[in-house]
Order: C-alpha cells, then structure tokens, then sequence
C-alpha cells in the first residue's frame, strides 16, 4: 500500500506542464507585456510631468527593463522550470528569499489583474455609461480566468493575437504621424515638423525635477516584462526562444514608445497632451478624426485584457512552483490532463476578484490605488532578479559561467548599475504623496510573508538548504 508522501507524489505528477508555447507566442508576449495601459493611457500623465523629456524617460527606463530581463534570460536558459525567478531565488540566495520573491509576485499578478479588469471597466464606460464599472471588471476577470482554464496553448494564442492587435494600431499611428509631421498629410500638404519638441519650454520644460518625477511612470509601462521567464517552462525549445524574444525588446523599445511618443509630441503640443486623457485619443482629435477614439479604445481595451490574461497565467504558475518547494498547499501543484495548473488558477482569479470589487466601492480611486502598489511590488522583484542573478554567478564555476548559452548584459556592471536606478525610482515612489500608496500596501505585505515564513517553521524545513550547495 503507498504510503502518504508517495500517494501526493502520484497525484502531482499524473499530469505535467506542456510545452505547447511556440516562438510566436513567445515573442508576441514579449511584445505584448511591453505595450499595455502604461504607454496608452498612462504616456499622458507621464508627458504632463516632464514635457518632451519624457522620450529620454521611456528610453533610459527601457534599458533598465532591458538590463534585468537579459540578467533573468541568462538563468532561463540555463534552467528553464516553472517557478522561473522564484526558483533561482530558492536555488541560488536561499528559502527565504525565493518564498517572498514566490509570494510577491504572486500577489503582483493579483493587484496586476485588478488593475487591468479595473481599466476594464472604464474604458467600456465610453460605450456603456449607465452600466456600473464593477460588472465589466468582474465579467473580464471571469472570461480571462476561463481561458486559462483550457491549456497554454489556447492561452498563448489569446496573447499573440491581442499583442497584434496593439502592434497594428501603434504602427499605424506611427505612419500616419509621420506622414502629418514630414508630408503634411491632413494639413493641406503642410508639413507639422518637428519643433513642438521644444517650441513650448525647451526639451525640460518642467526641469530637471519633473523629469525625474515622471520616471516612475515611465518605468511603469516596462513592469511585467519578466513574465516572460516564467514561460520558459512550458516553451518549445527555450534555449533559442527566450533569447529572441529578449534581445528584440530594445528595437521594440526604440520603435513603439519611442515612435509613438516622439509623433504625439511633435503634432501636439507637450503641454495640451496631458489634458485631454490618451495622447493616442488626442492626436487622432487634432487630425480630426474623432470617430478614431472609439478604435483606440478597443485597442486599449485588449491591452487590458491581454494583461490580465498574463496575470492569471503567471499567477498560476508562481503558485505552481510555491507548492512545489512546500511554500504552498500541496494541491496546487495539481495538473489537469491538459497541462494546466488548474487549483492555483481558480485560486488566483478566487483571490483577484475579490479586488475587483474595489470598482463597487471606490470606482474613482481603483486604478492609481492600483497602480501604484503594482509598480512598487513590481521594482521590488527587479532588484530580487538582479540580485539572484549575480548569486547565481557566484554559485556557479568559471568554467561552467564561461560556457553559459545566454549572458546578462554586461555583466557585472550592467546588474549593479540597473540595482541603483531602480532603488533610485523606489525612492521617487516613496516621497510622491500620490504614489506612497504603494509602499503603504507593498511593505504590509513583504512583512506579513516574513511573519508567517517562521511563524508556521518553513525556515527550519531548509535550514540545511545551504550546506547542501
């Protein structure tokens, strides 16, 4: 008769995760998790704080996003599990760490997810102003959840086509921003030009302080761009893969936000774009195509979703691998004969759903509630990857670091530099009265992990971990 541990261990391993994610998925999640709400809707409040400085904003920023995700690809690669970062957090700085970095994320994922049902809401509110903003949070929420229900597969469609979807409006907004600013198309032939980047108070029109002060929401588009480590796990052929995807973000980072920013900034005038919602909406008004902000809407409307698609996704999985090392139930660790961490996805949409009713209660200050504690939970993971991954290469011998498939990015020096640029921006978070909020959710919750990580004896279950490495 099996005794207990080996009756879990049958039940666990019944079924297990497929690799069913194909390049084009991964690419256009990629692609996807860098253009959402942060460069449609929040671009504004961004430009409004720094002017046109903000196109350096987004682009240091993205060197940041950049610098982390080549510092988590190299251990992807190397080790492609699920549980991704949380995992090599476990492996290489220790229980602790790899519990709250589990545990962070996921409870990222969730705030994540009440975000984007939360803009959800708002946006379907142009459409449908006399139906309550909680319905369509929680109806997306509920819709999102299904789809991972299904298999990776059907998820990773889902993500390449609202990816292409976003894809094909920027670009298009690019060409026909291009075609007002040097053709004068919509102009009677008349070209715009380009000195709206500084015909209304220099390039620094707010100063030095406005453009540091627009940081954080420049680097708010960029969070979530790590999810793309926790596909590794169920991704064809990693090893070539993940690569792709990430050596390919700074074009996507040069062409999409820095393309997009630098047309609605040369049409429109920097200190106009802050008053009247997305500067997609506002550019597409000036030319006189009002009827284009029903369409920009749509697209925003999927960025949200595609978000919160991810989120639930990446909730899952971090569960998934919680469970694995004993940080979480053992029952998460079920998997469906599809493939599909089925208990800790119902888990994570059981728990984002009761934030979603945060739209019934105080639908005005949801979404920079929100926000705010999801950037800071967000850099804080940041800082965890980077660290781990300068562990790791101490953990690791000459010969094998010498061999390693994928590298971090200058490494040493590049992790270290992005280390201080985020501590920077956590600094900028905590003295922001309108974004404090984040560290007044974000701590509470780091210290409520701690407490419980000893208070139930998960510290003494690894207190060998170390002399075993």
């Amino acid at each position: 008769m099996l005794n207990q541990a080996e009756t879990t261990a049958d039940l666990s391993d019944q079924h297990s995760l497929k690799r069913h994610l194909k390049a084009r998925h991964i690419r256009l999640m990629a692609l996807g998790s860098t253009i959402g709400v942060g460069l449609f809707l929040g671009s504004g409040t961004a430009i409004s704080q720094a002017g046109p400085s903000i196109l350096l904003g987004y682009l240091l920023s993205g060197i940041i996003a950049f610098i982390v995700l080549r510092a988590l690809g190299e251990m992807a690669v190397y080790n492609p599990v699920a549980g991704s970062f949380a995992q090599y957090a476990h492996d290489y700085v220790g229980p602790l760490t790899g519990y709250l970095v589990g545990w962070g994320y996921w409870f990222y994922w969730v705030i994540v997810g009440v975000a984007e049902v939360t803009a959800v809401g708002i946006y379907m509110g142009l459409w449908f102003p006399d139906v309550p903003q909680w319905i369509w949070a929680v109806g997306s929420l509920i819709l999102m959840g299904g789809l991972n229900f299904i298999a990776v597969r059907l998820f990773g469609e889902f993500e390449f086509w609202f990816a292409l979807i976003k894809v094909i409006a920027i670009i298009t907004m690019i060409s026909i921003g291009f075609g007002v600013i040097f053709f004068g198309l919509g102009n009677n032939g008349v070209a715009i030009g380009i000195s709206n980047l500084w015909a209304h108070g220099g390039f620094f029109p707010t100063g030095l302080d406005g453009f540091l002060l627009s940081l954080q929401m420049a680097i708010f588009a960029y969070v979530g761009i790590e999810m793309i480590g926790l596909s590794a796990g169920e991704t064809e052929n990693p090893e070539k893969t993940i690569p792709i995807a990430i050596d390919s973000l700074i074009v996507r980072i040069l062409v999409f936000y820095g393309g997009a920013l630098f047309v609605i900034l040369s049409i429109y005038p920097w200190n106009e774009v802050g008053q009247v919602g997305s500067p997609f909406v506002a550019m597409f008004e000036k030319l006189g195509l009002r009827e284009a902000a029903g369409i920009v809407n749509f697209v925003v409307i999927t960025a949200a979703l595609s978000s919160c698609n991810a989120g639930i996704f990446s909730g899952g999985r971090l569960l998934y691998g919680l469970s694995i090392n004993s940080y979480a139930p053992s029952i998460m660790k079920k998997i469906s004969r599809t493939g599909v961490p089925f208990i800790a996805i119902l888990t994570t949409v059981s728990i984002s759903s009761i934030g979603a009713f945060l739209n019934y209660y105080v639908p005005d200050e949801a979404f920079l509630l929100i926000t705010s504690a999801v950037t800071f939970i967000g850099l804080m993971v940041w800082i965890a990857i980077l660290f781990t991954q300068l562990m790791f290469r101490k953990k690791i011998n000459t010969e094998v670091a010498v061999s390693l498939k994928y590298k971090s990015f200058l490494y040493p020096y590049g992790s270290w530099l992005a280390l201080s640029a985020i501590a920077f921006i956590l600094v900028l978070l905590a003295i922001q009265e309108q974004t404090r909020v984040g560290v007044y959710v974000g701590v509470p919750i780091v210290l409520v992990l701690i407490i419980v990580f000893y208070l139930v004896g998960l510290h003494r279950r690894d207190k060998h971990l170390g002399e075993r490495k």
